[in-house]
């Protein structure tokens, strides 16, 4: 990559709370590909720019590209953030600092939403709903990671927008005798209850606590990573969190498809789903998805997709309208 001329090359990022990813994209060509893509731990590194001049100096540019397009987690002000599971900042003034000529950051899960349209078969798993949807319809893309994040794209058949939300914060809305138990409990942690204390990494911790509380059955376990792989292999008390967890993901994502009217489908980014995609697969996941009274025929129509392509959301900033037209 070295021996491209800086002003022909961007750098595209994807910085969350648990990893940071980078890679290049070659502005010369009418069709950009990701190329040397890295991803760091944030843990690693004590501030955002340090993790980029990692990264730089991995792939041996001796001064940074032309333009950095970098997805973030978290709410953007004035071309700045503050990440909200992360004690990191970065701004566009830092990264043009830092030598680029010029700096976008954009939310990552708009990031993610720009790439859902380019993601091919066979960098998705689908569960339920019709092989074959309008490429014109709106979509919804959300996901659990270190924190749940949600967006749509708007298509209407002339244009096409992405839109950068905190939808992972709307309050836990609980369906059943169960979910409403897991609520107080959680209440009596935290006050008010988002989406996100449920459907992430920390969350699925706190919702296997709850459930070890409520049925006086497991013990409570610290590390998602953990539950997901006893569940994974059938320990029963394991089994049972992730189950409940795929049940309410799939009430949040068709209550999301309704908010959004994605009837273009719906897609499942983050780290954890692809990790229990038989559980999943399995569970009450698409039938809570589908159970919205008057509304099932509206959410059986709709096609939900779990993303497994590696850094699916650098190919979204590199796709960015942004990005192509500064390049």
């Amino acid at each position: 990559m070295s021996d491209r001329a800086p002003e022909q090359l961007a750098l595209v990022g994807d910085i969350g709370g648990t990893n940071a990813r980078y890679g290049l994209v070659d502005l010369s060509v009418e069709k950009p590909e990701i190329l040397d893509a890295h991803g760091y731990l944030t843990s690693d590194y004590p501030r955002s720019l340090d993790s980029v001049a990692a990264y730089l100096e991995r792939v041996g540019l001796k001064r940074p590209p032309h333009l950095a397009v970098i997805a973030v987690a978290g709410p953007i002000v004035d071309g700045a953030i503050r990440f909200t599971n992360l004690d990191w900042e970065l701004s566009e003034t830092g990264l043009v600092d830092m030598g680029f000529d010029d700096a976008r950051l954009l939310n990552d899960y708009a990031a993610l939403a720009l790439a859902a349209p380019l993601l091919e078969a066979g960098d998705t798993h689908q569960i339920g709903g019709p092989a074959i949807v309008s490429n014109q319809k709106t979509i919804a893309v959300l996901g659990p990671g270190t924190g749940f994040g949600v967006s749509a794209l708007g298509r209407d058949g002339t244009g096409h927008a992405a839109m950068a939300t905190e939808g992972g914060h709307v309050a836990f809305a609980p369906v059943d005798e169960v979910e409403i138990e897991i609520l107080r409990i959680l209440m009596r942690k935290y006050g008010r209850v988002s989406t996100e204390r449920i459907l992430s990494g920390p969350g699925l911790c706190d919702l296997h606590d709850a459930l070890c509380q409520i049925d006086g059955n497991g013990a409570p376990h610290r590390d998602p990573a953990e539950i997901t792989r006893r569940a994974v292999e059938g320990d029963a008390s394991a089994l049972r969190t992730v189950n409940r967890f795929c049940a309410i993901l799939g009430s949040v994502a068709g209550d999301l498809a309704l908010a959004f009217g994605a009837q273009g489908g719906v897609y499942i980014g983050g780290g954890i789903a692809p990790r229990m995609l038989d559980i999943l697969d399995a569970s009450p996941f698409r039938e809570r998805f589908e159970d919205k009274g008057r509304f099932r025929g509206y959410l059986e129509a709709i096609p939900v997709k779990v993303i497994l392509r590696p850094y699916a959301t650098l190919l979204g900033a590199a796709h960015a309208p942004r990005l192509l037209a500064l390049g």
